[in-house]
């Protein structure tokens, strides 16, 4: 039981995004993606949810190959994720963007409606309800952009960069609540992250890309001990400098 990449590769023309990475996250497991800047850790979400095909290789799902599932069909198959921008809907109160989502799922309004208030009040966040989705503050908007991937408690949520421009106060209560989301719902979380302290924070294990290819491969000792992701992050020569 896991959402994994298999030797997947990816191009584009000429330029080799990804080449032979494997990863995986099992339910209920918190692993992190971590990487410089065009490592390709974006890639690796866009393909495992199915809005970028691999070149090679292959996305499995619980064990069945899924590399040619669409995003649509991966979400129905309990694969979510959330964007660097939060992607909210702001014509719409927050109760609404949620809603939406669940009947996007199958679910009948008032199904929808009520999995997504409880959702929010799972969240500690139902004073947002009634709250106009284009005017929330921007830790919030994360918030309700994590509370609506949850919707049809999917088996695994990808969470691409959601602490970025957070405060250290607004990281710990993100950190918090990614561990309640594994612990209490379950689900098999993956964070990328370009917050290296919070990854080793909350993930048990954590994968650090380079230029496309996973460089390492571990625990939080593993990575803060591995000369490669120092080189990585920054320079062969930065001990000289």
């Amino acid at each position: 039981m896991a959402l994994a990449l298999d030797q997947v590769g990816v191009a584009f023309g000429g330029f080799r995004a990804l080449t032979e990475v494997s990863l995986a996250v099992a339910p209920g497991q918190i692993v992190g993606l971590i990487g410089p800047n065009g490592a390709g850790k974006t890639t690796c979400v866009n393909v495992l949810t199915g809005f970028q095909r691999p070149t090679s290789g292959k996305v499995r799902l619980d064990g069945r190959d899924v590399s040619a599932l669409s995003a649509h069909r991966l979400r129905r198959a309990g694969v979510a994720r959330t964007f660097q921008a939060g992607r909210l809907f702001g014509g719409l109160d927050v109760l609404d963007n949620l809603a939406c989502t669940g009947v996007g799922l199958g679910l009948r309004r008032s199904e929808a409606e009520h999995q997504a208030s409880a959702l929010l009040q799972w969240m500690g966040i139902s004073a947002l309800e009634s709250r106009p989705a284009a005017g929330l503050p921007y830790t919030d908007e994360r918030r309700v952009a994590i509370a609506r991937a949850l919707m049809g408690n999917p088996a695994y949520l990808l969470l691409d960069e959601p602490a970025a421009g957070m405060s250290e106060a607004e990281a710990a209560d993100l950190a918090a609540l990614i561990r309640r989301i594994a612990a209490d719902r379950g689900t098999g979380c993956l964070l990328i992250e370009h917050n290296v302290g919070l990854v080793l924070t909350v993930c048990s294990d954590v994968v650090v890309l380079d230029g496309g290819r996973v460089i390492e491969r571990g625990d939080r000792r593993a990575i803060l001990g591995s000369s490669a992701v120092r080189e990585a992050y920054l320079g062969v020569h930065a001990e000289a400098a």
